[in-house]
């Protein structure tokens, strides 16, 4: 039924809860938190959001997804089934068992679908209101409701109106208080704006980390090339599932690359820089939705934050290693040999093995010593090493004496101009696998 909240919706959601909370225990060995995620799709306005599930299924164990939403946009303005997002999960389910062979913390594909769920079957903020809560906009509630620390990062990779109704509900039912609380965990990642709930939500609530990206274009891979079919649609049940481009690759992946948990950036630092683009942290105003969404001036003046100048370049200076993630991760969609397929390096600096951004305070004039040498891969290939200073997001902007760039310790020469700067040191560490697999770190080097 439209707008109406099962309970049996809400005792999967807690069984759910269940599930996740006894696996983070596994995964404190992983040495990094996973993201918390819900996505919300408008399937079947373009094929990208086929492809964006794709890739989000096969790297599963790397977040905590929370939420499989079917939405409305723009471009698909009314939705009333889960059709398309069930055989997307149903393509998982037949490939999870050969995942789990290569990767832990894959989800069950009975867990994915008791989270796949219809939200907004209408468009925008006319369906947003009394009496139109829906079991998406519900479980986005229960998600921040939950007991957990770790922000909700909530990608629209359509209309933004399911966030727009759990944000209302929650204001018409709880205190101020109870309210700020809700929103200070809540974030969205907004792929170019397609309805006006996110206009809304940024003007009436501009404490929300509300990010609506727009250089989403010009990262991705040929358009129906070579890559896409000989190392993704051609295999097994997901590559089957991933259709040909009709006007744009993937557009929405963006939205759960800027979390990919992969030692490059801290998703709260949103000026870093990752696999999902680099952000300013000023608030920009009247950053438009695409063409078909006429009515947010309705909302001005309305903040939110913008991709920095380079764009889609911000994310296509890691193109290397997104591309060969994915088509790693379809080989193992397609095989329960272990050795049939590359896996990742592990990075570590200084005796750290976690995939934090580590931040070290350094003397403007000195040498600094950073040691990658206790890296190692699974697979026991050659690994191979790059220093380098990300200049974009450092505060010192001039070149950097890296000695042993291409080594697995490198010294790093403060400029003695640079007190009271950064230095974001990258270190890419790449083994010698099929395809080239690559893990990052990145270094803060603090100049006093």
């Amino acid at each position: 039924m439209k707008h109406s909240r099962s309970g049996c919706l809400v005792l999967l959601l807690a069984l759910c809860w269940l599930t996740m909370s006894l696996a983070q225990e596994s995964f404190a060995k992983d040495q990094f938190q996973k993201p918390r995620i819900i996505v919300t799709t408008d399937l079947g306005a373009d094929p990208d959001d086929e492809q964006s599930m794709v890739r989000l299924l096969v790297c599963a164990n790397e977040f905590d997804i929370e939420g499989l939403i079917v939405s409305t946009g723009c471009w698909k303005k009314s939705q009333d089934n889960t059709q398309m997002l069930d055989k997307l999960v149903d393509a998982y389910g037949l490939c999870v068992e050969n995942l789990k062979v290569h990767g832990e913390g894959f989800p069950s594909v009975e867990y994915l679908r008791s989270i796949s769920v219809m939200g907004q079957t209408g468009y925008g903020m006319n369906d947003v209101g009394g009496g139109k809560d829906s079991p998406g906009s519900d479980l986005i509630i229960a998600s921040i409701d939950r007991d957990d620390p770790r922000p909700v990062w909530v990608g629209c990779w359509g209309g933004a109106n399911n966030v727009a109704q759990a944000i209302w509900k929650v204001r018409k039912t709880r205190s101020d208080d109870e309210l700020s609380k809700f929103l200070s965990k809540l974030r969205v990642f907004d792929i170019l704006g397609q309805d006006d709930a996110g206009a809304w939500i940024a003007k009436n609530f501009p404490e929300v980390m509300y990010i609506r990206a727009t250089g989403v274009y010009g990262w991705q891979p040929p358009k129906n090339g070579e890559y896409q079919r000989n190392d993704i649609q051609s295999h097994g049940p997901l590559g089957a599932a991933y259709p040909d481009t009709k006007w744009a690759t993937e557009g929405d992946t963006p939205a759960f690359m800027h979390v990919y948990p992969n030692g490059l950036n801290d998703p709260e630092k949103i000026d870093q820089g990752g696999w999902g683009g680099r952000f300013s942290l000023k608030k920009k105003a009247g950053i438009r939705s695409m063409k078909p969404v006429t009515n947010e001036n309705e909302f001005d003046p309305y903040l939110m934050y913008a991709n920095t100048p380079e764009g889609a370049k911000s994310i296509k200076r890691w193109e290397t290693a997104y591309n060969n993630d994915f088509a790693a991760r379809m080989d193992w969609s397609v095989t329960d040999d272990y050795s049939k397929a590359n896996h990742h390096p592990i990075a570590v600096v200084n005796g750290d093995t976690s995939r934090n951004v580590l931040e070290v305070d350094v003397t403007a004039g000195e040498d600094v010593r950073l040691d990658a040498s206790h890296s190692s891969d699974p697979d026991s290939d050659s690994l191979n090493y790059s220093w380098s200073l990300y200049k974009e997001p450092s505060s010192w902007k001039e070149d950097v004496s890296i000695d042993g760039a291409s080594s697995a310790i490198a010294k790093v020469s403060v400029p003695e101009g640079a007190s009271g700067k950064d230095l974001h040191i990258i270190l890419e560490v790449h083994d010698e696998g099929t395809p080239n697999l690559y893990a990052f770190r990145r270094i803060i080097l603090k100049a006093n």
